[in-house]
Formats: structure tokens, C-alpha cells, sequence
């Protein structure tokens, strides 16, 4: 019978880890853990501290800094791979996971699986007339050295990317190897993994050369595969089901999509959100049980594509990304706050929250590090957010089980509160009207890149009733676009008098709203 050594790279939730590991080794097979170097020390010592009675539990023996794209990737899984060789001798296959997968199906099945045929599964595509690629660089990944992280250093990326094409720093691949290319998501039998480790152990030369390649986790064992195994021995394809969006991110599955992923034509799945705690339950219990018969339709992908297609078109039927017309949602109810001065308006909101009871979320159309909860994906960056304004909002009320909503925004956000306006929802919105000291003006000049901390005193006396002026454009716009419920709090009225408009906005009594419109330091800088 199979016995599985797994493989599994990691880098956070180590409660997660722990789980998983527990869960894995109790079906009777082993792992091998690589916890990332840059992740926190006291994580990776709770888990090690955890696992340390489980005899189907190894650890990499030296960690590595993993970063996307880079060799690290791959060295840290033959970290793991070595540690998993010498500490499992029984073990007849190696499966490679991330901290974010789950098992799909029973181990049962999962071992009569592996059982039924003497194979390999890697996808391992012809890296050059393939189109695994859909863009960016496809030959360049390989005939160029690639000593940076392109995102953590991306102007040196791209610095030495263009000097080596420049003056024609052109290296061939190794000529005796056939670049494939592939998902890294793995399951290889034991003698292929033997026969790979012996190979870099005498090919030195095949090392140095997928160091500097881009992306080699994509590449190196699809390609060494092919190299040392017939290919009729090989399936190409991944036992691990996933998909990527239109922006090229992996899908984030959720408590509602456990159907969705046992029907898969797959034994694990990635990525499942760390929030999905009803989803990892049910799969955990699946896994342990016994005697359960699949019926696998495979759809997943083509209905994915199929749905986030016609949400493109307003005709999408689930309520994930882009609903009917993409609408909040008729008789749910958006209260925003309109404030300049950022920290003012999350004091008041978070007072809001804690007496009303409503959700609330700061400038999450303004401010990237804004807290967002994991939402697939679109809530990922300012543009993903700003471009799918009213879908990430819909999200939001799903995620936080209430009709009404508080959100904060910028008042340079005019057509963010046309598009909202717009909208079947009932959208309120509180303007809160401060005064701005030159030294909060100035501080503002510097914070936004429009002076220094050596710009010159008249530059800055001359800058100054220019931004002013620019505050109150941005307010003037906002009243002059006569919305419907536009209230106005000001910092120059009292609380008796601010109750009024705050009793309005969010629908509470006077009396309550003067609570909350007297709270201290509302107005401090």
C-alpha cells in the first residue's frame, strides 16, 4: 500500500500546520515540514515544539528565505525532499503541498489512488512550444541570469534584465535537458525522487544553471522528470486542484464551496481561506473517513469561468464578485463619512460601531493598509478595490451578516460617492467639516510628497492657501452634486447642535447621537 511522505512548504498559520500535520500522519503516512526563514521565529518553534512526539513528523534542516520567483523556492523544497528521503525510508511517495491545502477526498482513496498505477504525476509541458505561458517573458525566464526578487527588487529586476539583453549576455540551457514547465504542485514516487537527488548530486552544472532562472519552481522538476523518467511513466497533470483568477492570483476557496471541491477530479485542493474554518472541519473529517464513493463531475474550472464570465455582462447567478447589475443590494443601507483628516474619522466610526452596533471599515478606497478580510483576491490592492467598488462591497455585508454598513472616504473621492450614490442601496453620507492649521497643512504638504522637511519657509507660505483652497474644492464638489442624504457635522458646532445631523445619518435618538457627537478628542490632531 502507498505511503505518502509530504512534502509541505510553509510560511504562516502554525496552528494550521499543526492540524494538518496531525491530520496527515494519522491516515498512517509522514511529513516533511519547511517552515520559511522570514516567517516569525516564535511560529515556527510553537510547531516545532507541537510535533516534536510525532515519529511521522521531519523538519527541513536548515531553512531558507523563500521569495516568489526566486531559486529559494525550489531550495527549500529539496530541503524538505532530502529530509523526507533519510527520515521515511518506507515512504513510496513524495507529495508536495502548501500550508494553504486541504485533502478532497478520503485517505483511503487518496492511497488506493497512488495503488492503482506505477506513475508520476507532474504537469511537464514543452517549456518553449507549449502555452502554458500566457504572458510576460517566456524564453528570457531562462536565457538570462536573474539575480533579484522581481517584486521585493524589481528596479534592479529589471536594471540587470535589460544590461545582459543590451550587450548580448545570452547563455544556452544545458543541452542534454528538455525545459518543461508546470504547476509545482507534485506527486513523484520515490526512485524518481532518489534518481533527481542523485542527479544534482553529480550535475552541478544543472543546479548553477536553474538558480538564476525566473520562476524555476515552475520548471526545475518538471524538467528534471522527463529527464530521468520514460515518459509513458509520467501523467501529466496535478493531483492538487486550483485555479487562478483573471489577474492571475490562485482562487481562494470557502465554507460554501466543500461541494464545489469534492467533485473534483483531484485529491487536494489550494488555496482554502485561513477563515474558512467550517470548510477545513469538513474536509478534516472527510479525509479520516472510511467506505465514501465519489462522484466527480470536474467542473470546477469551466464553471468558474463560466460565472465571473457572465458576471462581466451582469448576469452572473452566485454572489461572490459581480451580482445582477452589480448592486449593494436593494434595502441595505451604506453610511459613509466624508473626512480630510483620516484619524478624526475613524475615532467617530469606531465610537459609531461600538454604540450602534453596525459594522464599520476605514478608508478601504483610500488607504491600502486599510483591514480588509480576505475576499478572494479583489481586496488585494487600491486599484482591485477601486475597480470593483460596489462587488467588494456586497462582500463585506455577506462576510459581516448585517444590511448596514459604515465605510469612511476621502473627500477627494467625489466620483467614488456619485458611483455609490447611484446604487439601489440607501447610501447616507456625513460630511465632517474640520479646521485646518497651517501646521497641520504643512504636515499634510510633507506627508503627501508636496514638500520636505528642508523646504524653503516662503515656498511653503505660498503652498499653503493652495492646498487650502484645494480642501475646500474637494468639499464644495460634494454639496454641489446634491445628494439625497448628505449630512454635515462640523468641528466648530457643539455636540447639541451636531446631534441633529449624526441623529439623522445613522437613524439612532438625539439623545444617543449627542453621545457619541461629545466623545473626547474627537477633533484632536
Amino acid at each position: 500500500m502507498a505511503k505518502i511522505a509530504f512534502i509541505l512548504l510553509c510560511h504562516k498559520d502554525p496552528e494550521g500546520i499543526i492540524a494538518q500535520a496531525g491530520r496527515l500522519t494519522a491516515a498512517g503516512d509522514c511529513i516533511a515540514i519547511h517552515f520559511d526563514a522570514r516567517a516569525r521565529q516564535a511560529d515556527y518553534a510553537k510547531i516545532r515544539a507541537a510535533l516534536a512526539d510525532n515519529p511521522g513528523v521531519t523538519f527541513a534542516r536548515r531553512r531558507v528565505k523563500c521569495g516568489w520567483g526566486e531559486w529559494s523556492l525550489v531550495a527549500a523544497t529539496l530541503r524538505a525532499v532530502e529530509a523526507a528521503v533519510a527520515a521515511f525510508p518506507t515512504a513510496t511517495h513524495f507529495y508536495m503541498l502548501s500550508g494553504d491545502c486541504m485533502p478532497v477526498k478520503t485517505a483511503e482513496h487518496v492511497h488506493d489512488f497512488l495503488d492503482a498505477e506505477d506513475a508520476d504525476y507532474i504537469e511537464s509541458f514543452d517549456f518553449f512550444r507549449s502555452d502554458w505561458i500566457k504572458t510576460g517573458m517566456r524564453e528570457d525566464r531562462l536565457i538570462y541570469r536573474h539575480f533579484f526578487n522581481e517584486r521585493q527588487q524589481k528596479r534592479l529586476f529589471y536594471a540587470a534584465y535589460e544590461l545582459q539583453k543590451r550587450f548580448g549576455f545570452r547563455r544556452d540551457t544545458p543541452a542534454d535537458l528538455r525545459i518543461m514547465i508546470g504547476s509545482q504542485w507534485w506527486c513523484l514516487r520515490r526512485r524518481t525522487v532518489e534518481w533527481i537527488l542523485d542527479l544534482i548530486a553529480k550535475r552541478r552544472d544543472i543546479l548553477r544553471f536553474f538558480r538564476t532562472t525566473w520562476i524555476p519552481d515552475e520548471t526545475f522538476f518538471q524538467t528534471l522528470v522527463r529527464h530521468v523518467v520514460p515518459d509513458k511513466e509520467i501523467r501529466c497533470r496535478t493531483l492538487t486542484f486550483l485555479m487562478f483568477t483573471d489577474y492571475g492570483m490562485p482562487v481562494t476557496f470557502y465554507n460554501d464551496h466543500y461541494d464545489l471541491l469534492i467533485g473534483q477530479d483531484a485529491l487536494f485542493a489550494r488555496k482554502i481561506s485561513a477563515e474558512a474554518a467550517e470548510l477545513k472541519a469538513r474536509l478534516g473529517d472527510l479525509y479520516a473517513a472510511k467506505g465514501v464513493r465519489f462522484r466527480v463531475s470536474d467542473e470546477g474550472r469551466k464553471l468558474f469561468h463560466f460565472l465571473t464570465g457572465r458576471g462581466r455582462i451582469g448576469r452572473r447567478f452566485a454572489r461572490r464578485f459581480w451580482e445582477t447589475e452589480s448592486t449593494l443590494g436593494r434595502g441595505r443601507e451604506l453610511l459613509v463619512v466624508i473626512c480630510k483628516k483620516w484619524h478624526v474619522a475613524k475615532r467617530l466610526v469606531a465610537r459609531m460601531s461600538a454604540d450602534t452596533g453596525i459594522p464599520a471599515m476605514e478608508y478601504l478606497f483610500d488607504e491600502a493598509t486599510s483591514p480588509v478580510p480576505d475576499l478572494g483576491g479583489v481586496q488585494s490592492s487600491l486599484a482591485k478595490r477601486n475597480r470593483h467598488r460596489r462587488a467588494l462591497l456586497r462582500m463585506l455585508y455577506d462576510r459581516q451578516g448585517s444590511d448596514r454598513l459604515i465605510i469612511c472616504l476621502d473627500p477627494a473621492g467625489a466620483e467614488v460617492l456619485k458611483d455609490l450614490a447611484a446604487d439601489r442601496a440607501t447610501v447616507r453620507m456625513l460630511e465632517v467639516e474640520c479646521t485646518f492649521s497651517d501646521d497641520y497643512l504643512a504636515g499634510h504638504a510633507r506627508r503627501v510628497g508636496l514638500a520636505g522637511d528642508h523646504t524653503q519657509e516662503e515656498t511653503m507660505v505660498r503652498l499653503l492657501p493652495t492646498i487650502r483652497h484645494a480642501f475646500r474644492h474637494e468639499s464644495d464638489v460634494i454639496r454641489d452634486a446634491s445628494f439625497s442624504h448628505l449630512y454635515l457635522l462640523r468641528e466648530c458646532a457643539g455636540a447639541a447642535e451636531n446631534a441633529v445631523p449624526l441623529s439623522a445619518f445613522l437613524g439612532i435618538a438625539e439623545e444617543t447621537a449627542r453621545g457619541i457627537a461629545a466623545m473626547d478628542h474627537l477633533f484632536s490632531d
